[in-house]
């Protein structure tokens, strides 16, 4: 069964460059290396560009397992944590109601 879920997380303004570029190389990473991860996009918020949203689709627990568990996202971890401003990244996991996704 997939799993879905997101990330909220806001940083310091003066880290927004380096957190971008470390979003697009883990993004990157994923892309190449996790075929159980179907869906991850990184947004970031227009009126405000220290906020971001992760969005994650994994295929099953096993992929969600396999993406928390990489080095990659310990890497990803150490680029973001130390800038963090309004706390800790804030996870919440949803079931789909319904999408246009596939149709």
């Amino acid at each position: 069964m997939p799993i879905y879920q997101t990330a909220h997380y806001e940083v310091a303004a003066a880290a927004v460059d380096d957190v971008v570029a470390a979003i697009k190389e883990f993004v990157a990473y994923v892309a190449a290396n996790e075929p159980g991860t179907t869906v991850y996009a990184a947004w970031q918020q227009k009126d405000d560009p220290t906020k971001f949203v992760h969005l994650f689709e994994f295929a099953d627990d096993a992929a969600h397992e396999a993406h928390g568990s990489s080095d990659a996202v310990r890497k990803f971890e150490a680029a973001y944590q130390p800038v963090l401003t309004a706390g800790p990244v804030r996870f919440t996991d949803y079931v789909v109601v319904a999408t246009n996704a596939g149709s």
